[in-house]
């Protein structure tokens, strides 16, 4: 299994594509292992002309896990930051952009199309501001500023995500991963039952490590409101987002749209927090188009 030292930790990355093509690495969100990225949206891109790049990003997956670092509560991390304090935490979302770019060092990539989604989208914003010559072009996928005035997730999309599992046997982890996939999926591409079991099962055999997830929520609240920083990006920007997003309303797309200069929005109905194989043309094709446009290829 490939792996490479990327900004001082071990990170396991896979590539799909003719690695002459111009590279995309996927940046997936939290407690996600890179496996969420499905093989057939995967594929396609590889298929449009893009060295496609995924990985597990710090403390999840197969990379490196920073056992017996402690993160700060949820409620204390949340009480220090709306008093203007930003809490102490394992690592921050900064870390974790330069794990991605470390990545592409270790592969030899001078730059890369950037693409994250969910709090992948948040690291990927990091990347895009701080290191724009690094970046072709960047493309947000349901994920925000970070600006506390926006809609908040719905409760059972936000209950379901902090529910733990009934117990840590194989059954009960795969029933856990159905309930929130289901919960926040999109209500208008709901997944075959038979697919999702599946992929819920080859995730949880993969790798199941609790205290990954704990880490990367600190880094989120501790990120704070992002909306400054966006608006200093200057890398041609193409923000997706579901209109029927549970977990992330679409309004933080719209903001993200807002905040970075000459960004372009779309939004889809029916479609959630989630990466339906209903949408993989859809979305393949949203992506690598703007890719093109990006680099004059169009």
């Amino acid at each position: 299994m490939p792996k490479t030292k990327a900004n001082g930790i071990e990170l396991h990355y896979e590539e799909h594509g003719n690695p002459s093509d111009p590279a995309m690495l996927l940046i997936m969100g939290f407690g996600a292992q890179l496996t969420l990225w499905p093989d057939e949206l995967v594929e396609a891109l590889a298929a449009e002309g893009f060295r496609v790049i995924r990985y597990d990003n710090r403390d999840i997956g197969l990379s490196h896990k920073f056992d017996g670092v402690k993160a700060p509560g949820l409620v204390k991390m949340t009480l220090m930051s709306k008093i203007g304090l930003t809490p102490r935490v394992p690592y921050t979302l900064a870390d974790m952009a330069a794990d991605g770019v470390g990545l592409l060092d270790g592969l030899g990539i001078d730059r890369a199309h950037i693409v994250g989604a969910s709090m992948g989208g948040m690291i990927a914003q990091h990347v895009a501001a701080r290191y724009p010559e690094r970046c072709l072009s960047f493309t947000q996928i349901f994920s925000t500023t970070g600006n506390p005035k926006l809609p908040a997730a719905k409760k059972e999309a936000l209950q379901a995500l902090v529910t733990r599992p009934k117990s840590e046997e194989e059954e009960a982890l795969v029933e856990h991963g159905i309930m929130l996939a289901r919960t926040i999926g999109s209500p208008a591409y709901p997944a075959p039952e038979d697919r999702l079991r599946e992929r819920t099962r080859t995730s949880v055999r993969r790798s199941f490590y609790p205290q990954g997830p704990t880490r990367h929520l600190s880094a989120i609240v501790a990120d704070g409101d992002r909306s400054a920083m966006l608006r200093d990006i200057s890398v041609p920007t193409l923000v997706l987002h579901g209109e029927d997003d549970p977990l992330v309303p679409c309004e933080g797309g719209r903001d993200t749209a807002n905040c970075i200069p000459d960004a372009k929005l779309t939004t889809i109905p029916g479609w959630g927090h989630d990466l339906p194989l209903e949408l993989v043309d859809r979305l393949s094709s949203e992506i690598a188009g703007h890719a093109r446009v990006a680099t004059g290829r169009a």
